[in-house]
């Protein structure tokens, strides 16, 4: 065994001749599996529009999840290479197997550059509407490891960026029209989401005195109102889109009452933010009152699209 110093009386083992299987593990762990669940955005699209169970919308759809859970993977190793330095000072950070030295940076750059490189080769047999958007994805998540993560708004911008595109890939890749309303839905969402993250990371910033320059410079009262206009604009946005059916104004039952267990999960969201734990969205879905929301949401709006 030998030691790598990665903070001041911090020191961290990296294996000698380690076995497959701990390299295979400590791969797993940089392409992050908890945060594929941002994944399932893909589906947004069709499941609103009526057609997510019909057999020909399956593959594009499944085909269209692999290829960005590959490339959101592909930034995460890219991302560890470039942020190796200030992940070994970041005590929250300097675990990741590319701080820690269970990977080199170089090989970090190589496996990224192969992720990204099988995310649009999975996705090529979808057309070519599908390879754009998840290259668009490609493009920003790399300029936002080089540059854009520390220009300010830009950064927030950027990762909720993120998020739309893949509810767009969703709709491209089954050829999906797309309301206004459902982007300004994803478009909110994701800022809020976003944002929520940035305000928990700014507080642990007060509390220990760590965090990247872009978070330092976000003051508190600044993110409490991105925060207050992304809540609002992503219910008032959904209410809106509930309120109507195919562009009409006759809306379906069902649908408008899923406003309310819908509010019920954001205004839920928003309180657990207030508490200090939106760095993590993930982590968050083990909540029982968000489960309880989100199962009621889904069961009006499944039943409202796909039983009328």
């Amino acid at each position: 065994m030998s030691t790598v110093t990665l903070t001041p009386g911090s020191r961290a083992v990296i294996p000698t001749g380690a076995p497959p299987m701990r390299w295979a593990a400590a791969l797993l762990r940089t392409a992050r599996p908890r945060q594929w669940i941002k994944n399932v955005l893909v589906v947004a699209a069709p499941a609103a529009a009526g057609i997510l169970i019909s057999p020909s919308v399956v593959v594009p759809v499944m085909t269209a999840m692999v290829a960005f859970v590959l490339a959101s993977a592909s930034t995460y190793f890219v991302n560890d290479a470039r942020d190796v330095d200030a992940d070994r000072a970041n005590p929250a950070k300097a675990l990741r197997p590319v701080a820690a030295g269970e990977i080199s940076p170089l090989m970090a750059y190589v496996v990224g550059a192969l992720l990204a490189v099988f995310a649009l080769a999975v996705a090529v047999p979808q057309g070519w509407p599908l390879v754009a958007v998840l290259g668009t994805y490609l493009v920003t998540t790399t300029a936002y490891s080089r540059w854009l993560k520390h220009q300010p708004i830009v950064d927030i911008l950027v990762v909720a960026a993120g998020f739309v595109l893949r509810a767009v890939a969703g709709a491209v890749a089954t050829g999906t029209v797309l309301s206004s309303w459902f982007l300004l839905v994803a478009l909110f969402g994701s800022l809020f989401i976003v944002t929520a993250k940035r305000s928990a990371e700014h507080e642990r910033f007060l509390s220990t005195g760590v965090a990247r320059s872009t978070v330092q410079g976000y003051p508190t009262a600044w993110l409490q109102q991105v925060l207050t206009l992304a809540l609002a604009g992503t219910v008032l946005s959904y209410a809106t889109w509930a309120l109507q059916y195919i562009g009409s104004d006759v809306s379906m039952p069902l649908l408008a009452v899923s406003v309310v267990p819908f509010l019920a999960v954001m205004l839920r969201y928003s309180l657990l933010v207030s508490l200090g734990a939106g760095e993590a969205p993930e982590n968050l879905l083990g909540d029982r009152f968000l489960l309880v929301a989100g199962v009621l949401w889904a069961a009006a709006v499944g039943s409202a699209i796909y039983l009328a």
